[in-house]
């Protein structure tokens, strides 16, 4: 700093006052800059060949790339009295690589140790006999995320305040840390799961992490290139952990809603207005727990539960429990039918449920069952097919097992038309291939 500071004082005086004093053949300024400079680069070769601490080295670099050659050749005075002497480095190119590597070394290993540090720390926390906190009501432990990004964040910062290419350089070897770091906390949260399911406070702290997620990935998404394959990783990381929670969450709702779905067939759908309402109701009970879900988790969760509602009720469909041979009968189930959907639409929707792609499938299965000219039902049949392309012939066989008064060669004609317009290709978010009929 002081040879810095002499540096620009002098070689400034010498502009101001000293040049003219010598005739231009002289260049006297050329000559008071190469002192100078050759003085100073020789004394940042000393200090870079000893023994240096890492924030020695990291302000050495910080002098090589950017104080000398901005703030002082750059500087408003001299810029263009240097531009002419082309004073080149303050070090060789190789003892500059030799240190990058020492910083870039150092800088991860310490980065890598507080993280993994931090890890230690979060993981007793969930051993702890208390509540997570909230924010906003959603459950959180946002420690864990905000420290990882800020230690990566700065960590990049210091890097590129150094250089572009340093910076570049610690950025690709944290984005590699990052998905490792990931992995560790997965491994260390499913031990979590799978040891302490009798915590008092087993489901908020799922809860919290899972919120705690969606950092991570914000973060990922905003800042990692899209063809990056460590973003790749993080983002299937976390979306088991996610996907994990979601899993435990439901367990114990699907579980309840299993006999109830049951009563279904058991009645022959005569009660299927209460049987709803009391799927409704059950439901309910459970989704209030799922309000301290960040929202994009809980939109996730919400659609997850509507899904499987639906799937459900499809099942029960599918199940060739009963046929019915009159057009009337038929008609009276549709009608069933169509006022469960829009109870089940109305409730889902109502509990912010984005998943209106589910909305066709039962009101489609009951006009289906409702119509009567073969033309129409394979009109609907087509449409069905379209909205849900996952659909197979052995759903639609099931499920054309309650209209018993179709004839063999119709339900043939029927089923052929479904092959035809099926695309091969499964949608993003399947329906009926998540169905395995027995």
């Amino acid at each position: 700093l002081h040879m810095g500071k002499t540096m620009k004082e002098d070689l400034t005086v010498v502009v101001k006052y000293i040049k003219q004093l010598y005739p231009p053949e002289l260049n006297v300024f050329s000559t008071y800059a190469e002192l100078y400079h050759n003085y100073f680069a020789s004394e940042a070769k000393k200090s870079a060949e000893s023994h240096l601490e890492d924030k020695d080295i990291y302000l050495l670099l910080s002098w090589v790339h950017n104080i000398y050659p901005r703030d002082m050749r750059k500087d408003r005075v001299l810029a263009e009295e240097l531009e002419k002497v082309k004073l080149g480095s303050l070090l060789p190119a190789s003892l500059s690589k030799e240190l990058e590597k020492k910083y870039l070394d150092s800088e991860e290993a310490t980065i890598k140790a507080s993280l993994s540090k931090c890890l230690d720390k979060e993981i007793q926390r969930w051993k702890e006999d208390k509540e997570p906190e909230k924010l906003n009501g959603h459950f959180q432990s946002e420690l864990l995320a905000i420290f990882v990004i800020q230690s990566i964040y700065s960590g990049q910062k210091r890097a590129k305040d150094i250089s572009i290419a340093v910076g570049e350089e610690l950025s690709c070897r944290l984005w590699k840390e990052l998905p490792a770091f990931l992995k560790s906390y997965k491994e260390a949260f499913d031990d979590f799961k799978e040891k302490s399911k009798k915590h008092r406070y087993y489901k908020p702290i799922l809860i919290a992490n899972i919120n705690n997620c969606w950092n991570f990935r914000d973060y990922a998404e905003k800042n990692m290139a899209e063809k990056d394959d460590n973003k790749a990783t993080i983002l299937s990381t976390l979306g088991d952990i996610e996907n994990s929670v979601f899993d435990i969450l439901l367990q114990q709702l699907f579980a309840q809603l299993k006999p109830i779905y049951k009563k279904f067939t058991e009645n022959k759908w005569d009660s299927s207005n209460e049987i709803m309402n009391e799927i409704i109701k059950t439901t309910s009970k459970h989704i209030s727990d799922f309000r301290t879900l960040k929202d994009p988790f809980y939109h996730a969760i919400i659609e997850k539960i509507h899904a499987r509602l639906v799937k459900e009720y499809i099942v029960r469909l599918l199940k060739k429990k009963f046929s019915l041979k009159t057009p009337a009968q038929q008609q009276n189930l549709a009608q069933l039918i169509s006022k469960n959907a829009a109870d089940l639409e109305a409730f889902c929707i109502s509990n912010g449920s984005q998943a209106t792609w589910l909305n066709s499938a039962l009101p489609k299965l009951a006009e289906i069952i409702r119509l009567q000219d073969l033309g129409a039902i394979k009109i609907e049949v087509a449409t069905l097919a379209t909205i849900y392309p996952d659909i197979r012939k052995r759903h639609l066989e099931a499920f054309l097992h309650i209209k018993a008064n179709l004839s063999r060669s119709e339900l043939k004609s029927i089923l052929g038309y479904l092959a035809d317009s099926t695309a091969s290709t499964l949608p993003s978010a399947p329906l009926f291939s998540n169905i395995h009929l027995s």
